[in-house]
């Protein structure tokens, strides 16, 4: 089995898992696996940070557009 292959067993018929399959995109899990587990926490954090970010835009739009 290569990496990132889907075991036949898995994949096999299951059109659901053939379908969903066609759309992932592999390059993006080697290189997420390919980072140390710090690094992909390192990641995480900015992408929480960023999410607060947006959300409190978000909040402050509506509110400035509501009164």
């Amino acid at each position: 089995m290569t990496l990132m292959a889907v075991p036949e067993f898995i994949a096999r018929g299951d059109p659901v898992i053939e379908r969903y399959m066609r759309d992932v995109d592999r390059s993006l899990l080697r290189r997420n696996l390919a980072l140390t587990p710090q690094e992909r926490l390192d990641q995480l954090q900015k992408l929480a940070l960023f999410a607060d970010e947006l959300r409190r835009a978000g909040k402050s739009i509506r509110r400035d557009s509501s009164g």
